[in-house]
């Protein structure tokens, strides 16, 4: 028998308010989740919930344990139905389903936003292209990851056969780098930062092959740069080829370029890198999303690649002051590095002073809101070539400079950059 509208309404709800106990409840058995989930308190549905989890937010960031036994102390604990309702929130705890609960809660906060702005937009006859910006806002809000269980059962076949790799610093692949750095040391956030064209892209992606094949779980999230065009410049360096031709292989590779192709394939298949190219996508979503691949590769260090520092989503807007949104994002990427121990890298671009000097070097202070992520960041690598100001130059010559590094020296070194290929090389 089909259900009646009211009966439909009533279902829904009771579903949702299931869904939301079982949210809290597992917030309160792992409260380490409450740094990883991307919903926010005012996305839950009951007003209880908001208040609840917005307590549950304020003493995560106070360094307070979330429990049960903890959230018995709550002043207003009769607000939240008392200790009773809180027993029965924990009750409903299931950490396995924990990121289908988020998309339950998601999926119906967008609908109740879109009912929302519809109802605003008809009642002050809003233009249908703001309606429609309105509404595509709503939908960016999301953590787009699926994996089977087939699929991982796979990953982790072997396990009980495999020896666990233990890696102490990722190598940058540039050997001078590495005796300067030391690698990249799992906990430490390392910002790379230079002008539009200077080479950023080329440089992380050299950085995140050499530490796939090096047996680390390279994450780029490029929220820039669609994935097709990260994957043809991996490509293109590691095949030497012009990255022109990447547009049609067919026509204009080789035969003897079309004939390595296939070992080109191969030996970046080898890294493992996974690439994520959503756009607006906060820290929050980032851990959630390096935490199911840490599952997905449990016998893998996870190395974090990030395209660049402020396309990053800040959790909240500020009112528009940008220095507070970079200060939260730098000290969210910091605390994501030491809670997973891993290496996180973010690129950065320099603001336009740096043109305007006559030594074009470019130094701490040309990065833009640089006071937090000087402050943050363990070391700074700034990229700089004279090429770049000299169009008739033919000089391949690109400096890394190191110009800060908290357990190590500073200085720079010099490496070959092919700007056609994208190729690194020492």
């Amino acid at each position: 028998m089909s259900l009646n509208h009211a009966e439909f309404i009533v279902t829904g709800f009771e579903e949702m308010s299931i869904a939301e106990k079982a949210f809290l409840g597992s917030l309160m058995k792992a409260d380490y989740l409450l740094k990883d989930t991307v919903v926010q308190p005012e996305q839950l549905a009951s007003t209880r919930h908001q208040e609840l989890m917005r307590r549950m937010v304020e003493w995560n960031r106070e360094g307070k344990n979330i429990d049960l036994i903890s959230l018995t102390t709550l002043p207003d604990l009769e607000n939240f139905g008392g200790m009773s309702y809180l027993a029965e929130l924990l009750s409903f705890a299931d950490l396995e389903r924990f990121e289908g609960m988020e998309k339950l809660i998601l999926d119906s906060w967008k609908e109740r936003e879109k009912r929302n702005i519809l109802s605003v937009a008809a009642h002050n006859d809003w233009e249908i292209a703001k309606v429609i910006a309105e509404l595509d806002g709503i939908n960016q809000s999301k953590v787009d990851d699926h994996t089977s269980l087939q699929q991982a059962l796979l990953t982790i076949y072997e396990a009980p056969w495999e020896e666990q790799t233990i890696l102490q610093a990722a190598t940058t692949g540039i050997n001078k780098l590495d005796e300067m750095t030391g690698g990249f040391q799992e906990g430490e956030v390392t910002i790379i930062a230079a002008r539009p064209s200077m080479g950023k892209t080329d440089v992380m992606l050299h950085f995140a092959k050499m530490s796939g094949w090096a047996g680390y779980l390279p994450l780029i999230f490029s929220l820039e740069m669609p994935e097709k065009l990260i994957t043809k410049r991996l490509i293109a360096s590691t095949g030497g080829f012009n990255r022109s031709k990447m547009r049609d292989p067919k026509r204009l590779l080789s035969e003897n370029q079309k004939n390595n192709w296939a070992n080109v394939i191969g030996h970046l298949n080898e890294t493992h890198i996974q690439i994520f190219d959503g756009s607006g996508q906060t820290v929050a979503e980032m851990r959630a999303k390096t935490r199911k691949m840490m599952n997905q590769y449990p016998n893998k260090k996870p190395i974090l690649f990030i395209d660049y520092l402020t396309l990053i989503q800040p959790g909240q807007i500020y009112g528009g002051n940008s220095h507070q949104q970079v200060t939260e994002i730098s000290k969210s990427l910091k605390t994501m590095a030491k809670d997973f121990k891993c290496p996180v890298i973010c690129l950065a671009q320099l603001n336009r002073s740096v043109e305007s000097r006559a030594d074009k070097r470019p130094m701490m202070s040309d990065i833009r809101e640089s006071g937090s992520v000087e402050q943050d960041a363990d070391v700074i690598l700034f990229l700089y070539r004279e090429a770049y100001y000299d169009k008739e130059s033919q000089d391949n010559t690109l400096d890394i400079i190191v110009s800060k590094n908290r357990n190590g020296s500073v200085g720079y070194i010099s490496v070959n950059y092919n700007k056609y290929t994208g190729e690194i090389v020492e």
